[in-house]
């Protein structure tokens, strides 16, 4: 088997080790003074590219939705200590406009039919959401005029609290991944397609709606995108999704590579860092189809999360069964071809020579299930998909964590419960323990969980941090932080400086002084005239101590 080192890859960017110490300062500091002090060391390193703990990845979605109906909105993840145990956020999903074929912000809701995703965006629960001081990240209640609030601040406002964490805009998925085969298909496309991508998620150009938006509003919320295109070449996506058999793995592969440019391109002007992640088809046939198992995608991508769920469910209304098993089942009574599992998926990368490295285990807080089930055993019959919050056939981990009986399989690597009519199938501790011995033992990159929402407590994320965060690190090094490149190179003729000098005066000002071209949002702390000012919100242009105590700008008093 041909394991491609990542050094024998991509050359690999700069990286920052995102250590423990670093989390403690994150957790132990108040927000407030965290984010405070990101402006005065942003010009000792700049932005790093991965993240791990203990040498592993951590990544995790957030749903654009789930604000509403499941109240699960970001601070969440600072009250349940998951922003702790997590190293990048997957921020799902942007869709892909059907007409311009370009990453685009709207408001209007999801239809039905192929056409449903056609111009469907929340840009609202984006950017356009107030959040009060309770339920802010910063404890500092939006103004109706700043530029951007909605998840995007949040976002903003959790990386200033714990910089280890890394939030990708991830793109597509299920419902929205209609119109990447027309977006991939020409060279032309494929750069209009990117280049919209990063103005309006990486240079933060959001459209003005609503009153919310504009020129840089969201610049330094993300950190890269996620691909999340289910899935090229195959017709097993959803309904409606364009296709091209023939031309989508090449054109795929292609857009991967554009991607990788322009990132980097754009990232020669910044000194920053950005990441290019994909959700990896668990499917032979899928994998095959889009030519996923290509190493060379690999040159273009950071890393890649291996879906580890959805391997069955209540589409198959009659027939109970594992959604999530790490190994194959010997009783498995379905075809060979309809017979999957984790370890079959990872190995079908591994396999093709792709470093373990680069690959997450992707595993669930929600289950799948189906009702009138008349057996505690799996593979036994049922009348259809389970009554659930949400939607028939799936519900989410703190609901299923005490529905009837559990059981857990460790030779297949699976866990179900079941209360005499109800069966479903879900990740648990126990299956957490032992998929993070398969991640350690396989020297993958880490893990990956489908969605954050589904386990406020945290108790899956707690397992991975006891399999994972001590012990043997893992084989992610994010590298060490490269100096500013805009700080000038000291010229060795200098003479040596008198240590005899007076220490300079401590009322001189230690932060970077106001720069009327920069963009500062809430937080940011320069110094002009002798003063540190704090700006309260987003601002760009706005001289401080111009516009008195309603302005964007704190005076924080003498330096």
């Amino acid at each position: 088997m041909d394991q491609h080192t990542q050094s024998a890859r991509r050359p690999r960017r700069r990286r920052l080790v995102a250590g423990l110490a670093a989390l403690a300062v994150a957790v132990t500091g108040a927000v407030g003074a965290v984010a405070a002090t990101q402006s005065a060391s942003a010009a000792e390193a700049t932005n790093p590219g991965d993240s791990s703990i203990n040498g592993y990845r951590n990544v995790g979605y957030f749903t654009q939705w789930g604000v509403y109906g499941r109240g699960f909105q970001v601070k969440d993840l600072v009250d349940s200590g998951a922003a702790e145990q997590l190293t990048h956020i997957n921020y799902a999903f942007g869709n892909i406009h059907h007409q311009t074929l370009t990453c685009f912000e709207a408001n209007k809701a999801q239809g039905s039919g192929p056409n449903g995703s056609d111009g469907a965006g929340d840009a609202w629960a984006d950017y356009g959401m107030s959040y009060t001081a309770a339920t802010s990240v910063a404890g500092v209640a939006d103004t109706w005029d700043q530029p951007m609030a909605g998840s995007f601040n949040q976002l903003k406002q959790l990386k200033d609290a714990y910089p280890h964490l890394k939030v990708m805009l991830s793109l597509g998925g299920w419902t929205w991944s209609k119109n990447f085969s027309r977006a991939a298909a020409t060279d032309a496309s494929r750069q209009a397609f990117v280049s919209s991508c990063i103005d309006l998620y990486i240079k933060g150009n959001l459209p003005v709606i609503d009153g919310r938006g504009g020129a840089g509003a969201a610049a330094g919320v993300f950190d890269g995108f996620d691909i999340d295109w289910e899935w090229p070449g195959s017709l097993n996506g959803a309904e409606g999704n364009h296709v091209d058999q023939a031309n989508d793995a090449r054109n795929f592969k292609l857009l991967l590579a554009e991607f990788r440019e322009q990132l980097d391109a754009y990232g020669a002007t910044t000194g920053e860092d950005y990441l290019l992640s994909a959700f990896l088809p668990a499917n032979p046939d899928d994998i095959a189809a889009g030519g996923w198992n290509d190493p060379a995608i690999f040159d273009s991508l950071d890393y890649g999360n291996v879906q580890g769920y959805d391997l069955h469910g209540a589409w198959d209304a009659t027939l109970t069964g594992h959604q999530i098993n790490l190994y194959d089942d010997p009783a498995d009574p379905r075809p060979a071809a309809r017979q999957f599992s984790v370890d079959k998926a990872v190995q079908e990368y591994v396999g093709a020579g792709i470093d373990p490295a680069q690959l997450g285990l992707g595993m669930a807080m929600y289950g799948r299930g189906w009702t009138g089930a008349t057996q505690a055993a799996p593979w036994g019959p049922a009348t259809g998909a389970a009554p659930a919050t949400y939607e028939a056939g799936i519900e989410d981990y703190d609901v299923l964590k005490s529905v009837g009986t559990g059981t857990y399989d460790a030779a297949v690597g699976a866990a179900w419960r079941y209360d005499g009519t109800r069966w479903w199938s879900l990740d648990t501790p126990q299956t957490v323990t032992q998929k993070s011995a398969y991640i350690r033992s396989q020297g993958l990159g880490g893990a990956m969980w489908w969605d954050l929402s589904g386990d406020e407590p945290g108790e899956l994320l707690d397992a991975v941090e006891a399999g994972l965060f001590t012990g043997t690190p893992g084989p992610v090094d994010p590298g060490e932080p490269t100096p500013d490149p805009t700080d000038p190179t000291p010229d060795p003729t200098d003479p040596t400086p008198d240590p005899t000098e007076p220490t300079p005066d401590p009322g001189d000002c230690a932060v970077a002084a106001w720069d009327a071209g920069a963009v500062y949002t809430g937080g940011n702390v320069v110094s002009h005239e002798g003063h540190e000012w704090r700006a309260k919100w987003w601002t760009t242009g706005e001289e401080p101590g111009t516009t008195g105590e309603w302005g964007v700008w704190a005076d924080e008093g003498a330096c």
